[in-house]
């Protein structure tokens, strides 16, 4: 059995800084909370940026800029750069960020899907910024865009253009298909890192039913031509990445997918879900990939080739 890559999404753009307090918002927690996960056993990165001054979600290539290379200095992890963005982001805008940095490995959503993050909004009691309650309850009528040009285009520009690999983000089962597509067409190239994401509100549901029958799905698709890959949102990240582990795949944590360590406690750090995740596993008798390891699995260019 292959070593698992514990891959982790430190800050995104769904939870907003009321959510939690431990929620890194400025460059340096930021940095801060991704070195620690790599040491804490996290081989893959998974970045977005945020305003220093409110937290608000934001794709502005400066912002990276001064997290990314305190990252790379730092730790041996591979740096994934979302393609994804915030809501409302245009896809120029998604996409200035990695076309300036050209890193190992982004996010790629293989599907544009509702997206409605609402239901949380109601269970803040007192928001520390004016945007964040109007961002969430405004994703009622929000549709994440990425149509099938957008797909062959972000894969031109820094698949091609750089030598960026994919995380392929599938949040239900067409998008599993949408990536099947692609590959036939050879827009993209094996080994396809595909990401399935269980309890979006818009995509498939966290039921372990579903778990099994995306793997059934992609196993049909892909054979041997991809590496397979868990999250899910909030509670369910760990009971669904503890399963993903033991049926062979690998997992992704961090604050991003979930703010909980464990039923109504709040994680304190994207490293606590990295180190509990690499107990579990090792627990049950499996290895952890060194960011070296999932390089090779993943046939990444290196992070001597990225421009930052």
């Amino acid at each position: 059995m292959s070593k698992v890559i514990i891959t982790c999404a430190v800050t995104g753009a769904i939870h907003t800084p009321s959510m939690s307090d431990h929620l890194p918002i400025t460059p340096q927690e930021i940095a801060e909370q991704s070195i620690a996960a790599a040491e804490a056993g996290a081989s893959i990165i998974h970045l977005h940026a945020r305003d220093p001054k409110d937290g608000r979600p934001t794709p502005d290539p400066a912002v990276f800029m001064q997290f990314l290379p305190v990252i790379k200095q730092s730790t041996d992890a591979v740096i994934n750069i979302t393609t994804g963005g915030g809501l409302g982001m245009t896809l120029d805008e998604r996409l200035a960020a990695p076309l300036l940095a050209k890193p190992e490995m982004c996010s790629l959503n293989m599907g544009s899907m509702n997206f409605n993050i609402a239901p949380s909004a109601a269970r803040v009691k007192h928001f520390k910024h004016e945007w964040e309650k109007p961002y969430l309850e405004g994703t009622t009528n929000y549709i994440f865009r990425n149509t099938f040009q957008d797909i062959e285009q972000i894969v031109e520009r820094l698949g091609k253009g750089h030598g960026t690999r994919f995380e392929f983000e599938c949040y239900d089962v067409g998008h599993l298909y949408n990536l099947a597509h692609m590959l036939d067409r050879k827009v993209v190239e094996p080994p396809l890192f595909t990401q399935t994401i269980f309890g979006i509100l818009g995509g498939i549901g966290a039921e372990y039913r579903n778990l099994l029958f995306m793997k059934e799905t992609a196993d049909r698709l892909f054979g041997d031509a991809y590496v397979w890959s868990v999250l899910a949102a909030g509670r369910h990240q760990m009971p669904f990445v503890t399963m993903a582990g033991m049926m062979g795949g690998n997992v992704r944590v961090g604050l991003e997918d979930s703010l909980w360590i464990g039923k109504g406690v709040q994680a304190t750090s994207n490293a606590q879900q990295v180190a509990k995740i690499r107990r579990i596993l090792e627990e049950l008798s499996l290895e952890i990939a060194t960011p070296a390891e999932a390089r090779a699995m993943l046939k990444l260019k290196g992070g001597d080739m990225v421009g930052f």
